[in-house]
């Protein structure tokens, strides 16, 4: 690379990666090919449109890369193209979430999603989203005691508030979803169900996590957390919304799509297919588990008492370190986590209670249980430490 400064703050980001414990859950480690995609001529086209439908000539490759993409995404989920359909060409999670509503719900009708201090997503209709200014949020939460959702109150709100869509899928929520409790929740109140896979996709592609598409209308996920492709999103949807989703991805919501991450995709849907990622996938729930009983046995409350797949929050605020001191004090010896908010926190989220820790990326670097043990002794010594020099400086 001839641009020097740009090259050093990579190289400098390389060894970062390289000499960290990565316990973000949202972040995971592509492969040497899907970076090669990223990187690939594809990022010199533009494409505005879809397949046979573009508003510029010299697409013909494009729109065979976008063909193969939404058969290999259909596949890899054992979805029938007579019963599905698939949009790639969603920049990302929240746009993607965004584009459903948009195509599904009236503006100012009302969407209930989980709470974000709950373990909800800003897009499931928060109002420091655009979701939450165009539509009404019905929110719903954990039971207080159990730290689990309570299925029979979610479906007593849905028949009370009658929501035109339900959203299903968390970003800080450890268990599994029952996905047949909430198509039964949807169709109280007579509502659409989305759900959001975007953080278990990848483990419910290998066989590690129930699959959402026997009950769901619509499946939204992104394809960089642990389905271990760029930073990118995929929207199935049962025929019926297809056009509607489409239209609101483009020209609704987007121009042109970025070809060279859809190569990318292409390529982490290839590799997700195989038998190798179905061992990786229920290696990453065997590590979290691991960890979360490792912390526990330390002292740490994990929220549920543990977890189905690859995150979970750690309450560290009872022990007297916030979630943003706690932060700081495991990325100081090298492991990194985000600050959290726990349910029912009364801390602001720029200082929460709490912690998120998953084990994607570490996966992917090939750590296994054994390895969490010794992880979860590292952060266990770091915070002790550090809740002592607090106690101290009192």
């Amino acid at each position: 690379m001839k641009d020097k400064e740009v090259k050093k703050l990579i190289e400098r980001e390389e060894r970062r990666q390289n000499e960290v414990v990565n316990l973000i859950a949202s972040e995971n480690v592509v492969s040497d090919d899907v970076r090669e995609a990223l990187g690939s001529v594809f990022t010199n086209k533009y494409a505005e449109g879809y397949s046979k439908l573009r508003y510029y000539a010299g697409n013909e490759v494009v729109d065979d890369l976008e063909t193969l993409t939404k058969e290999r995404a259909l596949a890899l989920f054992k979805l029938s193209p007579k019963e599905w359909a698939v949009n790639v060409q969603a920049y990302s999670g929240t746009p993607a979430n965004l584009a459903v509503l948009w195509a599904l719900v009236p503006l100012g009708e009302k969407v209930m999603g989980m709470a974000l201090p709950q373990g909800g997503h800003l897009s499931h209709g928060h109002i420091a989203s655009a979701t939450g200014k165009l539509w009404k949020q019905v929110p719903y939460g954990l039971d207080k005691k159990t730290e689990r959702l309570d299925y029979k109150r979610l479906a007593e709100t849905a028949r009370r508030e009658k929501p035109k869509l339900v959203i299903a899928g968390f970003t800080a929520y450890s268990r599994a979803i029952e996905w047949k409790k909430f198509r039964e929740i949807a169709d109280a109140g007579n509502a659409i169900l989305l759900a959001d896979l975007s953080h278990t996709a990848g483990i419910v592609a290998g066989g590690a996590l129930a699959s959402p598409f026997p009950h769901a209308d619509v499946v939204m996920t992104t394809t960089h957390k642990t389905l271990r492709g760029p930073r990118a999103a995929l929207i199935f949807s049962r025929e019926r919304y297809a056009k509607a989703i489409d239209r609101a991805v483009f020209p609704g919501l987007q121009g042109g799509p970025h070809a060279n991450t859809i190569a990318g995709v292409a390529v982490a849907l290839a590799e997700a297919s195989k038998p190798a990622f179905a061992r990786y996938a229920r290696q990453v729930v065997r590590n979290a588990q691991a960890l979360a009983g490792e912390l526990e046995k330390r002292g740490w409350h994990v929220i549920s008492r543990g977890t189905d797949t690859h995150l979970f929050l750690l309450d560290t605020a009872a022990h007297g370190i916030t979630g943003k001191a706690a932060s700081d004090a495991l990325e100081a010896v090298g492991i990194i986590v985000n600050k959290n908010t726990l349910p029912f926190d009364t801390r602001s989220p720029q200082d929460p209670s709490g912690i998120r820790l998953g084990t994607p990326a570490v996966t992917s670097r090939g750590m296994k249980e054994r390895d969490m043990k010794q992880i979860a002794h590292r952060i266990d010594g770091a915070l002790r430490r550090a809740i002592d020099a607090l106690k101290k400086k009192k």
